[in-house]
């Protein structure tokens, strides 16, 4: 989490940590760039630095690039934190939507999705010691243990962050544990037609669609009944780091009063959604406070 306005050290975070979890929260995420148009502090590590002010929250990646990464060095990191968390990792993985990320490791962004593929494939072979090794067109884990082994038995449950495409649907059923929509990339009723489809996907394939989670992220929002605070943090906040129409991020994040928050939240769980990550863009600690006092119980009742 950052949008260029955090102090880079651990006290900070881990407050942040303990904030969340007194809150309410049952979960915390990361997302992950190697370069942005604002300062981005590394995912993961951060993901490390709170493991031991996190309580029994869930440590997610919300999503990591496993393709610009490579699933060697993202495998062991994440099953470094598994570990040490005592089997609280999700691992959101997926290939991002930033050329300038693939451009600075030097891999082609128009492999991204061919390479995913096989990506995942290599983190789960990686995970579990029983599984057979991939030997594929970009990753070989044949010969590689990557010890000690993740606390959960097999690897972290790995969920696919996709925007809602066929393509996407059909990778998630294929490969996936769990799906993770994206906030600003969708909306309830489209979120409602990907999740019918995904769960006929998995039902064709043998799957039980009731065991399958699934999880909204990139949930920006600022909690304020002031309209001039609102508009402030929307325009100096939001607007110049999302790639997105300016109307499509008033209709879609909700920033401004909690009962508005709490609608559109509401929404997406009237569609389907079980979970979501919501990410304060602004006086983090206080806006994850007032998000539980104010938004929660609204979402409940």
């Amino acid at each position: 989490m950052d949008f260029g306005g955090n102090p880079y050290h651990a006290e900070w975070l881990c407050g942040y940590a303990e904030a969340a979890v007194e809150a309410g929260f049952d979960a915390l995420s990361v997302n992950d760039h190697m370069v942005f148009s604002v300062p981005w502090l590394d995912g993961p590590s951060a993901l490390a630095v709170v493991v031991a002010h996190s309580g029994d929250a869930l440590l997610a990646t919300t999503v990591a690039n496993v393709v610009v990464r490579g699933p060697v060095p993202l495998a062991k990191t994440l099953g470094a934190i598994d570990r040490l968390s005592g089997g609280r990792v999700v691992a959101g993985v997926g290939p991002g939507s930033s050329e300038r990320d693939y451009e600075v490791v030097g891999i082609p962004f128009e492999d991204r999705w061919k390479r995913l593929d096989e990506a995942v494939a290599a983190l789960r072979a990686l995970w579990d010691t029983e599984a057979e090794p991939v030997d594929g067109n970009y990753h070989s884990t044949t010969g590689i243990s990557l010890e000690p082994t993740p606390a959960q038995p097999g690897g972290p449950p790995i969920w696919i962050g996709s925007w809602g495409s066929a393509a996407g649907l059909r990778r998630t059923a294929r490969l996936a544990d769990g799906w993770l929509a994206s906030a600003y990339n969708t909306t309830p009723a489209d979120f409602a037609l990907g999740w019918a489809k995904l769960r006929d996907l998995l039902a064709d394939a043998g799957r039980d669609p009731d065991d399958f989670p699934n999880g909204l992220a990139t949930m920006w929002f600022h909690i304020t009944d002031d309209p001039g605070e609102a508009e402030r943090v929307f325009r100096e906040r939001l607007v110049p780091v999302v790639n997105r129409p300016e109307e499509i991020l008033r209709d879609r994040l909700p920033v401004g009063p909690a009962k508005v928050a709490a609608a559109k939240i509401r929404a997406f769980a009237d569609a389907g959604v079980q979970r979501v990550f919501v990410w304060p863009v602004a006086d983090e600690i206080d806006q994850i406070r007032r998000f539980a006092a104010e938004v929660m119980p609204l979402v409940d009742s």
